[in-house]
């Protein structure tokens, strides 16, 4: 979700969304890729390109992700459901094979620096399998929305205003082709984001090895 502003400007990434707070946390569905060298690489490269300008917080590669669904703030449903939910999104992903990707090149949003992800729409049937999984458990009417759902990697947030030529410039500078890696699982996980940072523990891993 985005606030609004225009787009030939950056904006602060790390403002309140509806129903964050301090120390508030969320269950969500994540790919992680704590093991893919190809795709940190390609961040590096970047990353290292953004370093000198201001008004940007760098995403470690332990904490780079794929915001895939959300679920509740933690504080609005019960461990069990959750479990539900893990069990329930480990049977509708029982079929699903591992989904190959191309990553790649990066671009500025205005509250991000982000790795586009294709092909279109690969990681639909994933999606839609944790969406079905979170009704089975939660019915039709709590499975969030996510607003223009889109899959990318970020990997750096805006911290303020300011024009986006200077990012465009220096993304320019590096010389990249796109990098291929597989999806093989999916992660439920404990999401916070106090610190310019989101940060979490994996609470269920569900593994695409359909």
């Amino acid at each position: 979700m985005s606030s609004a502003g225009s787009p030939d400007r950056m904006r602060d990434h790390w403002w309140w969304r509806p129903g964050w707070r301090a120390g508030r946390r969320m269950y969500t569905w994540h790919v992680t890729f704590d093991d893919q060298p190809q795709l940190h690489k390609l961040v590096r490269s970047y990353q290292a390109a953004l370093a000198p300008l201001p008004g940007l917080d760098l995403i470690p590669m332990r904490w780079l992700h794929l915001t895939m669904q959300g679920i509740a703030f933690t504080d609005e449903v019960s461990l069990q459901d959750v479990a539900d939910v893990a069990e329930a999104a480990r049977k509708r992903l029982a079929t699903q094979q591992p989904v190959a990707l191309s990553v790649g090149p990066a671009a500025v949003d205005p509250e991000a620096i982000m790795l586009d992800v294709s092909p279109a729409g690969a990681l639909d049937p994933v999606r839609t399998g944790i969406r079905t999984a979170i009704a089975d458990v939660e019915g039709a009417a709590r499975v969030p929305e996510a607003e223009n759902w889109t899959a990318h990697i970020s990997i750096a947030y805006s911290n303020s205003g300011g024009p986006v030529t200077p990012y465009a410039e220096a993304l320019s500078t590096v010389i990249q082709t796109p990098i291929h890696l597989t999806v093989s699982a999916v992660h439920l996980i404990e999401l916070s984001r106090d610190t310019h940072l989101y940060r979490w523990t994996t609470k269920a891993e569900i593994l695409l090895s359909g």
